[in-house]
């Protein structure tokens, strides 16, 4: 069956960006988020997006309008019942991800895919808690959606061939590059990623460096167009935390210990960007 109408389930930063790149390829999008809140935050924040496009000629005025008319957003779980993939991407909580999948489970048509857009989770425990683990699958998406171009595609062990095609199609469609991987911790990209970001803060914590050198070495050294530091604050250090104890616990092994300072840093609520402050201010 064509996709013709996109689920996202969250309109938070990962949310909104998969709805508003959605939407710019041509489908119909349904956002469901759990309040009213969210949803004008999440708009808000796709509007600023296509306005930025539209400030540098890169989009017009109507074409931003369309887009934009293509978004419906809704409190309501069951508004998601047409559309042939739902992408979810709520917080990187298994519990909280898995009680998702199993209501999309009861509200979509039989043939619908269901996708998250985990960054470390097992795709394989998701699916378990469906009766269609053959149609979930991992899209994960980086951030900013909009602007990069890669989708690390999942594949649980259940995960069949077809959904993994439809799911590689669809990627292309929204102007992506789709690279598989299959369903371990951290997948490929947060398993290299985040140890070279925790081993960062552990330079920090043990004093062999400032925030500001680890930073400048990693980018003048390395090529690097941000530092780890200022990448985990943009991340999310209580994200960056989550996926280190997946790692910890998915691997048994100590080299993912996550560093007592980012476990200090999530208790003070000092969780980088979104709240002013992490290993820099805001």
């Amino acid at each position: 069956m064509d996709i013709k109408i996109v689920g996202v389930i969250g309109a938070g930063t990962m949310g909104n960006g998969i709805a508003q790149v959605a939407a710019r390829a041509g489908f119909d999008v349904v956002m469901r988020d759990v309040a009213e809140d969210f949803l004008k935050r999440g708009m808000t924040a796709i509007d600023k997006s296509l306005q930025r496009d539209v400030d540098k000629e890169r989009l017009s005025e109507r074409d931003k309008q369309g887009i934009i008319g293509r978004i419906k957003t809704t409190t309501d779980l069951p508004a998601l019942s047409d559309a042939i993939i739902v992408v979810e991407a709520v917080t990187e909580d298994l519990a909280v991800k898995t009680e998702v999948f199993r209501a999309l489970d009861q509200i979509t048509q039989a043939d619908a895919i269901l996708a998250s857009n985990t960054s470390s989770i097992s795709i394989t425990k998701l699916g378990s808690a469906t009766e269609r683990p053959d149609k979930v699958i991992g899209m994960h998406f980086m951030n900013p959606v909009p602007v990069m171009k890669l989708v690390e595609v999942i594949r649980g062990a259940a995960t069949s061939v077809a959904t993994y095609e439809k799911v590689r199609e669809l990627s292309e469609k929204l102007g992506k590059t789709p690279l598989e991987c299959q369903d371990y911790p951290g997948f490929i990209s947060n398993r290299v990623l985040m140890p070279m970001i925790n081993e960062a803060i552990f330079a920090l914590h043990e004093g062999v460096a400032t925030r500001e050198s680890i930073d400048g070495i990693m980018k003048m050294g390395m090529n690097h167009p941000m530092g780890p530091l200022t990448l985990a604050d943009f991340i999310g250090l209580d994200v960056c935390l989550a996926i280190m104890n997946v790692l910890y616990e998915g691997f048994a092994d100590s080299k993912y210990r996550p560093c007592p300072m980012l476990k200090r840093y999530v208790d003070a609520g000092w969780l980088g960007k979104k709240t002013g402050r992490g290993f820099y201010e805001y």
